[in-house]
């Protein structure tokens, strides 16, 4: 059934409520738009820094065909976070579908009718659960009023049931489908008419099943695409297959900015099943989402590509890749370090820290290392894309579908709207796949293929040694105590190479954005503080990892506030809760407008009271305080991340051959209101996991330039031997809040948690990312 032909269009416009859209047969469509007073989506990595900037109106779709199938169009990039379950789920318990009927369907790349569909910022629900909440209450009220003329009874005497509208005094009932056709000559309602089901009358939102931390929940609607995941019918990047396809790959500059001098491609040509060899110019730093330029070898399948790539002979000119020629990331890190020691940018300053400092009974110091890391989705990225007649078509696995529109668009010199780009689901993505590089690379690939698609292919090495790296980060702090152990003066310096070097000339200094990610939001109450943040060049391409910089801002801070405690002589847990002093909302930084992930400070503030009860649940429900036996402790550390409140009591023993064995895992999360609680615990478990791999295992280094790591080899992610024995999520409802973010902000604690588990096990203090082989020396 064509969406366009069959069926009624009703617009949720701004603050006007849905508005009455174009007429159709059969079938009802909707569709919410939230404005820029309700969903802020400004960038939050720097004002029209990213290409296909960020848009103020996100589409949402719902579908109900005269069979009564009800459809949700989905425009967020499905990447294991069950967003194409969540939306759908929202707006069919508002609505009262059957979720045996309801399917998902996921929206082409329009930014124009489908708004922002640049899936990151841990937005997408907290974006989009009240515009699909109105948009189900819109549906349903016309459903009713389509039933009550029907029947000739005022529509306060009908209700929704499930999937059908009754008439109790009657008996009488019709189904959706029924009623879609008359419902789309209704006029829409506004939306001071929309009434949203109470909580007591909802079935899907908030509500769980399955074992939860040993205790049974009720049942819970199963994944609308579950089946075929599981079953391996759904469809990723790399299943993408068209007839005639021919297979691609690249080799690449080995160093960031490198040019191809001169390539002898005779070898590679003689390679069976190799068609031919093209040139990809290198593009021009910064460089964003643009090719990394190199010798795109084009062959009848993948295998014979790759060994054509192997008999390549090319000659890199290292002359306009300049210092980045020359990059060590050991020096780097030295140099870092060193200029750690010296004042920088004052970022937040209150009261006199200097002299706090000075006049302190004790100072505690400590610098604190995180190195480059790369997202390693277990999907690498891939692209099939076909070119002709002044057309472009792509399916890719992107978290962001206008970038990667208007990246074609560029490559190729066409308009906008001569390209297409179909979403696939992702085989994870961590931020790699916001940047949409590789389907450029296929579009300049497919334009040289007369009409034949082209699927280019990365391998686990490409990804890795070409990825758009996770800041490196040094961070070194003082605080001043006084006798009774409380800290009187505080003073950070962070370092790290910023993410607006993609765009713009390198700045060497973060942007507010990255500061605001944990450094200038400290929530600490010591009278004076001095926040500074050090130049740091960038070397290679700096992207957003899961987090982002939460990670090492998160990982210094309550690293040392740890420290802290130890030479205070106190109680961990009861140093952090004075550190944090009296409740409070904080609503406001002298510190610019990137604080506070481009949300109003007045919907959301940063609540210490909301810490403190993270904080006392996690150690509440792991038994803070119990005796844990020689060689085996508890660590605790908290993060303000993405609108959401974590913290994290890891229980750890360390063997004395200097084996970490991860018995439990306590983490106690506050989102606010909870439309999911099934997929927001599987975000924590897999945040648990991932920032295990990142405090023991990942890092890559740089030699002249080269990235040194290739493969799971060497390139160490966690494997099950790493896992907690066990993982509890102590979820905190807060209904009455603004909701927050979930996929990213149960990462940053993790490393820090770890780590001070590990000091509380053995004495031994990691300062220094990843731990690899430090515990042997315990």
């Amino acid at each position: 059934m064509s969406r366009q032909d069959d069926s009624l269009m009703l617009a949720n416009v701004s603050r006007r409520g849905l508005l009455k859209g174009m007429a159709g047969a059969s079938a009802l469509l909707l569709a919410a738009r939230w404005d820029s007073g309700l969903a802020n989506e400004k960038a939050q990595f720097g004002a029209g820094a990213m290409p296909g900037g960020w848009v103020d109106n996100p589409n949402v779709f719902i579908q109900i065909a005269a069979d009564g199938q009800v459809t949700f169009i989905n425009n967020r990039a499905e990447m294991g976070q069950g967003i194409r379950t969540s939306l759908a789920m929202v707006a069919a318990d508002e609505l009262g579908a059957d979720w045996k009927r309801v399917r998902a369907e996921q929206a082409p790349a329009d930014q124009d009718k489908y708004g922002n569909q640049n899936t990151d910022g841990s937005r997408s629900m907290r974006h989009w659960y009240e515009p699909m909440r109105r948009a189900g209450a819109a549906a349903r009220l016309m459903l009713e009023q389509a039933a009550a003329n029907q029947w000739g009874v005022p529509v306060s005497e009908v209700r929704t049931g499930v999937h059908k509208v009754m008439h109790p005094a009657t008996g009488r009932e019709l189904g959706f489908g029924e009623l879609a056709q008359a419902a789309r000559e209704l006029e829409v309602p506004g939306r001071n008419a929309l009434i949203l089901k109470s909580p007591s009358e909802l079935r899907y939102i908030g509500k769980e099943s399955g074992l939860i931390n040993g205790e049974l929940k009720s049942a819970y609607p199963k994944a609308v695409d579950g089946e075929d995941i599981v079953t391996g019918k759904a469809i990723y990047g790399a299943d993408v297959e068209l007839d005639g396809t021919v297979y691609a790959v690249i080799a690449r500059p080995p160093v960031y900015g490198a040019r191809i001098r001169s390539v002898d491609d005779s070898k590679a040509l003689e390679v069976p099943g190799v068609q031919r060899t093209i040139r990809i110019e290198t593009a021009s730093q910064p460089a964003a989402f643009n090719p990394l330029g190199g010798v795109a070898v084009v062959a009848s399948n993948t295998w014979a590509a790759l060994e054509g790539r192997k008999a390549l002979n090319i000659e890199w000119d290292l002359g306009p890749a300049g210092d980045n020629a020359g990059y060590d990331s050991e020096q780097y890190r030295q140099s870092l370090e060193e200029a750690a020691q010296s004042p920088g940018r004052v970022i937040r300053q209150s009261g006199d820290v200097a002299s706090a400092l000075e006049s302190a009974d004790s100072r505690v110091a400590a610098t604190y290392y995180m190195p480059h890391m790369a997202q390693a989705p277990m999907e690498p990225p891939v692209a099939v894309v076909r070119v002709s007649n002044g057309k472009a078509e792509a399916w890719a696995p992107v978290q962001n579908p206008r970038a990667t529109r208007d990246g074609i668009a560029g490559v190729l010199g066409l308009d906008r709207e001569n390209v297409t780009v179909h979403q696939t689901l992702l085989g994870g993505g961590f931020g790699r796949k916001s940047k949409p590089d590789f389907v450029a690379e296929a579009a300049r690939i497919a334009r040289e293929m007369n009409g034949t698609p082209v699927k280019l292919q990365w391998s686990r090495e490409d990804d890795i040694q070409h990825a758009y790296f996770h800041t490196v980060s040094v961070d070194h702090l003082e605080a001043g105590l006084n006798a009774d152990g409380k800290a009187t003066g505080w003073r950070h310096r962070t370092l790290s190479p910023s993410i607006t070097s993609l765009f713009a000339p390198d700045p060497e200094h973060k942007g507010e954005f990255e500061l605001g990610m944990g450094f200038n939001t400290l929530p600490f109450d010591i009278p004076s503080i001095r926040l500074e943040n050090p130049p740091a060049p960038a070397h290679v391409r700096i992207g957003w990892f899961r987090s982002v910089y939460n990670l090492p801002h998160a990982w210094a801070i309550q690293s040392f506030a740890h420290e802290l405690s130890v030479a205070a002589g106190r109680d961990h847990r009861d140093y952090l809760l004075d550190l944090l002093g009296p409740d409070r909302e904080v609503h406001n930084l002298e510190v610019g407008d990137g604080w506070n992930y481009g949300e109003d400070p007045n919907l959301y503030p940063i609540d210490t009271g909301r810490m403190r009860r993270v904080i006392e649940r996690a150690t509440e429900e792991a038994g803070w305080g119990r005796e844990t036996g020689d060689r085996r402790g508890l660590g605790l550390a908290f993060h303000y991340s993405f609108l959401s409140y974590t913290a994290i009591v890891f229980d750890v023993e360390v063997s004395d051959d200097g084996d970490l064995t991860i018995h439990r895992a306590d983490i106690a999360f506050d989102c606010g209101p909870q439309a999911n609680p099934e997929r927001i615990r599987s975000q924590l478990e897999g945040a648990c996991v991932m920032g295990i791999g990142v405090a023991l295992k990942s890092e890559v280094t740089f030699q002249d330039g080269v990235a040194q790591q290739s493969n799971f080899n060497n390139y160490l992610i966690p494997r099950i031997a790493d896992a907690p024995e066990v993982v509890r999520v102590h979820l905190i409802d807060n209904p009455d809040d603004a909701m927050g973010g979930v996929g990213e902000p149960g990462l940053p604690p993790v490393a820090p948690a770890l780590c001070n588990a590990i000091y509380a096990a053995t004495g031994k203090r990691i300062r220094s990312l990843p731990v690899g082989d430090q515990l042997r020396s315990s």
